[in-house]
């Protein structure tokens, strides 16, 4: 059975290109890779630990233990594995990172998608209202939610910083879709009495959302080091849940004493962000030589 020819070049493009992506992307990618993979199958990994568990309060373990065959990245000061944590503080940075970057791609995506191709007083409202959001201190307005609930809990981490995410998504989707607005094929749409709904899903749409989910790495990347400074200065995801803010807050305590607790969180920190950024920029060439051949 032939394939159609509208698909050829689209996998064609994207064999190309995952030929021609650079090595040093690939490593960053196949880290991604591992990071997500190892969060989601945490609970399933053999001979995990508790990253919870205080074995020196039973008499079965040490604090600060040195990298072993039972703990490979040894323990910290509580005797709690410090693999285990670094595993569960990245499913806490993911789940943070992800429900945030889907609240603006579902719903300032498709926001400012619409008010950039339909315009008018609409898009004047929805902007000024964009406006106000990106204007107002956002750690001021996460500390005032957190003094009201009284809660310091990943999901209201989640909450505040998602609602406040769909701003920039909603500008970025808009300046998109004016851009794409103007394209021949949406003018010839236009011409022949297309619907304004099925212009908006079948062209404008489309070409919009590529140029978003590069932007969406990176701003997985600054979501992550936000929920991590959070967690550092006590504010965000509370004790004994792990996560890389919180442990290197809680090693630099016993920084004196043993430094080795702190290096593994900050690498895996490190390495996470460097990567995200590292595969957007790739992700964004790759959209934007698209983007040129259409």
């Amino acid at each position: 059975m032939p394939v159609p020819e509208s698909s050829t070049p689209r996998h064609g493009v994207i064999r190309t290109a995952l030929r021609t992506m650079p090595w040093i992307t690939r490593i960053c990618a196949f880290w991604l890779l591992v990071v997500i993979v190892t969060a989601i199958t945490a609970d399933l990994i053999p001979r995990l630990p508790d990253p919870n568990y205080q074995a020196f309060v039973f008499g079965l373990g040490e604090t600060l233990e040195s990298p072993s065959w039972n703990h490979w990245l040894g323990t910290d000061n509580v005797s709690r594995d410090i693999l285990a944590r670094v595993i569960y503080g990245a499913r806490v940075s993911l789940i943070f990172a992800t429900f945030c970057v889907a609240s603006g791609l579902v719903f300032g995506g498709l926001l400012g998608s619409t008010v950039g191709f339909v315009r008018g007083r609409t898009e004047g409202i929805v902007m000024y209202l964009v406006d106000v959001v990106l204007a107002f201190p956002a750690l001021v307005f996460f500390l005032f939610v957190v003094t009201m609930l009284n809660s310091h809990g990943l999901a209201v981490l989640c909450g505040v910083v998602g609602f406040l995410t769909i701003a920039p998504y909603t500008r970025v989707a808009r300046a998109n879709a004016l851009a794409v607005s103007n394209r021949e094929f949406v003018t010839a749409a236009r011409a022949i009495g297309t619907a304004k709904r099925r212009i908006l899903f079948r062209e404008i749409l489309p070409n919009v959302y590529p140029t978003l989910w590069s932007y969406s790495l990176l701003v997985a990347a600054v979501l992550i080091i936000l929920e991590s400074t959070l967690s550092f200065l006590g504010i965000g995801v509370q004790i004994p849940t792990a996560s890389w803010g919180g442990m290197i807050n809680e090693g630099r305590r016993d920084i004196a004493i043993n430094i080795w607790p702190m290096v593994p969180p900050i690498f895996a920190l490190v390495v996470t962000i460097l990567s995200f950024n590292r595969v957007a920029d790739w992700l964004r060439n790759t959209t934007a030589v698209r983007s040129a051949a259409l």
